[in-house]
């Protein structure tokens, strides 16, 4: 049976920023986590050893596969910064459009810093993820 690795845990979200090295990247989470709290009113939380997740649902796919997950989240990685979204949803891709200087995979947005993308936009796509998922995944 399939055991879910990324898991929400009881770390410290401040104590996970503050060991980030480079100062730039660091400032760079923090202003990411007032973002993501502010655009998803959920108290930020670890999810596994460096995803940082607000909120949460329940997903079932129709293979049985089940587990819980982030609304949204980010993870301040030393390459880039992996922004998390609902996959999905048809209303992402046309926002991504407008975010700024950024790569996506299905799942994950790569940005190099807060500065390269538009902070409104950024907004609406945390109250687009979350808006989704809980439409998507209601709470039981």
């Amino acid at each position: 049976m399939y055991e879910q690795k990324t898991k929400e845990t009881d770390n410290s979200v401040i104590e996970f920023l503050d060991l980030i090295e480079n100062e730039k990247k660091r400032e760079d989470a923090y202003k990411l986590l007032a973002i993501f709290t502010e655009a998803t009113g959920y108290p930020a939380k670890m999810w596994g050893p460096s995803i940082i997740g607000f909120g949460s649902y329940h997903y079932r796919y129709d293979t049985g596969h089940e587990g819980d997950a982030p609304l949204a989240g980010f993870s301040p990685r030393k390459a880039k910064v992996s922004l998390y979204f609902a996959t999905g949803d048809t209303e992402r891709a046309a926002l991504l459009q407008s975010l700024g200087k950024h790569t996506a995979g299905k799942a994950c947005v790569y940005i190099n810093k807060v500065a390269d993308i538009d902070v409104a936009v950024l907004k609406e796509l945390i109250g687009q993820s979350v808006a989704y998922l809980n439409e998507r995944y209601p709470k039981a």
